[in-house]
């Protein structure tokens, strides 16, 4: 199998991939708590599942690419009320972005795409990229949250709602295609939460306010109807549609690039 995760690849192995001009991903996520169902790792377990899955299309079309370890820390102070939460300051948060990719940039990359699994991060993860533009010249950094991007298509498989939401329908469907035994099946009957997602397009008056003002038990949404046959359908429309940006992007063709080296 080809390997793709820059942690089980060695240096002359990433060498060749800077050298012909690989995108790595960086899967960024947070930990926090998702209900009594499932681990506090949601965010980055999905967003690098996403991203392998995503490695797979793209070298099938000619793209090398590389799935760099994933952050697993985000900006979750809205979900500190529940405990089980870590989280960053805004400028620290900042400074972790910017060295990563860095230090990305000096083993030689220099298309980097950013690709999150925190509702939370969204906005600062913009304007982050944005500043990195000027702080790390000749890098291509961009951003994009895996579920939006296929946003449309998710709707189309999601029975209780129209978009992810938190520790759902559409998280746990995902965690039991990819990570079965991480989700606690017996909770299930009682993951169920008010409506709050990431299709919220126009919001007149943005305030914080603790997710313990949305929900009592840490869910939005409703988990009872997850499948691993729907999370499956999700993984794949969500990689196939980071896939396709990444291309689009990058304005590639397919076939042009050389394979992935064999090299550990």
């Amino acid at each position: 199998m080809t390997e793709y995760q820059w942690n089980r690849l060695s240096a002359p192995a990433l060498k060749y991939h800077a050298e012909h001009d690989a995108v790595v991903m960086l899967p960024v996520g947070s930990t926090e708590q998702h209900g009594e169902h499932l681990p506090t790792g949601v965010d980055l377990f999905l967003a690098a599942e996403a991203c392998l899955r995503a490695a797979a299309i793209l070298e099938e079309a000619g793209m090398p690419v590389v799935c760099a370890p994933g952050l697993p820390w985000g900006l979750s102070e809205h979900h500190m009320a529940f405990g089980g939460t870590l989280t960053l300051p805004l400028t620290t948060y900042y400074a972790l972005i910017r060295d990563v990719c860095a230090s990305i940039q000096r083993s030689g990359f220099q298309r980097i795409v950013v690709v999150n699994g925190h509702g939370g991060n969204i906005s600062a993860l913009n304007a982050i990229v944005d500043q990195l533009s000027l702080d790390l010249p000749g890098a291509d950094i961009s951003v994009a949250t895996y579920v939006t991007v296929a946003r449309d298509q998710i709707e189309e498989i999601l029975e209780t709602q129209d978009s992810i939401m938190h520790a759902c329908e559409g998280e746990t469907s995902m965690m039991l295609a990819a990570f079965p035994e991480l989700v606690a099946t017996g909770m299930l009957s009682r993951a169920t939460g008010p409506v709050s997602g990431l299709r919220s397009d126009a919001v007149p008056l943005y305030r914080w306010r603790s997710f313990r003002d949305v929900t009592a038990n840490g869910v939005s949404g409703d988990a009872r109807g997850a499948t691993a046959d729907k999370g499956t359908r999700l993984l794949d429309v969500c990689a196939e549609a980071l896939a396709h940006q990444i291309m689009v992007d990058g304005g590639h063709e397919p076939g042009t690039a050389p394979p992935n080296p064999k090299l550990t």
